[in-house]
């Protein structure tokens, strides 16, 4: 990946992709074979990276999130949602709906929380207090 943003993308439950195409991190739904139930798979994810989108595969509003965080340099990790337990285990982990943003492990909301952040200038110093920027 060139630059210092950019943005991971995995489906809950998919095995990463390897060679040429997007990135995707191996990131699973039940990692050792264990059952997690949707609210712990939520919080391990969220612990996992310093910048963290839940969103539904196309969504509109997660493709600026990600435009906007990638624009001041972080890079973001977007976990797609496929199933309504995860998407309601999300949205209520946020306190908003999909896409719910979470930044070093705290939520954000979706796309009118991360516009306030960046707005009130509070964005970046949040981002490079978690270790999400690069440079």
């Amino acid at each position: 990946m060139q630059g210092g943003g950019g943005v991971s993308c995995a489906v809950a439950g998919e095995a990463p992709v390897v060679g040429p195409g997007p990135r995707r991190l191996g990131l699973t739904i039940d990692p050792a074979g264990d059952v997690e139930a949707p609210e712990e798979r939520i919080g391990r994810l969220v612990r996992e990276s310093p910048v963290v989108i839940f969103a539904r595969r196309g969504c509109c509003m997660c493709h600026v999130m990600r435009r906007l965080l990638a624009a001041v340099g972080a890079h973001a990790t977007v976990i797609e949602l496929e199933e309504a337990a995860e998407e309601a285990a999300a949205s209520a982990a946020a306190a908003a709906a999909v896409p719910a943003l979470f930044v070093g492990g705290a939520p954000v909301g979706g796309l009118d929380g991360l516009m306030g952040l960046h707005l009130s200038g509070r964005l970046v110093p949040r981002l490079r207090e978690v270790g999400a920027l690069y440079g």
